[in-house]
């Protein structure tokens, strides 16, 4: 098994990067929120890798973080979770967000994510509180609750100005990032709004 590559990112995709090491070219399936952050990056990338071997195919999916290699494996372990769905939780809730959804089974966060419906939301819920409960004492937070739901409000605001749902949470989700740890909602709002109008998306 592939434990990690570490190379430089010569292409880029609808979720995947191509990573050269030693003159070979590993394609590998990265979270959307990672291809821009990779591909830009000015010299070698490091990927946690999770190799998943098929009768048809063998596929490379990767992380910037050993936490969210992870926590994609785990996801793999809950019934009806396949890799793409994996990767789009992973791809549409921040880690600790998706931790919090869980342990406050907060069903309407969860079934933003594409693929995932209301069983979806409730076996997640189900199979994995307890594993989440041991995932929050041992993970070192970047995001407390308090700053998750001020995310969701932002992004409420911004639907209610005719954006779409799923474009609003991801751009106050990267608004976030460059703002302080406890930002006021009207900084998000703002911030993420940019971003929205920059992207053309309505």
């Amino acid at each position: 098994m592939i434990a990690y590559l570490d190379g430089k990112p010569v292409m880029a995709g609808d979720r995947w990067v191509v990573l050269e090491v030693n003159g070979i070219g590993y394609r590998v399936n990265v979270p959307e929120p990672e291809v821009r952050e990779i591909a830009h990056a000015p010299g070698t990338v490091k990927l946690h890798t999770y190799m998943a071997v098929r009768e048809d195919a063998i596929t490379l999916y990767g992380f910037l973080y050993e936490s969210e290699r992870e926590m994609f494996a785990v996801l793999l372990g809950v019934s009806g979770i396949g890799p793409q769905i994996a990767l789009n939780i992973l791809s549409q809730i921040t880690l600790e967000g998706f931790v919090l959804a869980i342990l406050s089974e907060d069903e309407k966060s969860l079934t933003r994510i594409s693929g995932i419906g209301q069983k979806g939301a409730k076996r997640l819920i189900l199979e994995l509180r307890d594993k989440m409960k041991k995932v929050q004492a041992a993970m070192a937070p970047t995001m407390t609750g308090k700053n998750e739901q001020a995310i969701r409000d932002a992004a409420s605001a911004l639907v209610s100005l005719g954006f779409e749902e799923n474009a609003s949470y991801d751009a106050v989700k990267d608004a976030a990032k460059g703002l302080a740890s406890s930002p006021p909602i009207q900084d998000l709002i703002k911030a993420a709004l940019l971003r929205l109008r920059e992207g053309g998306q309505r």
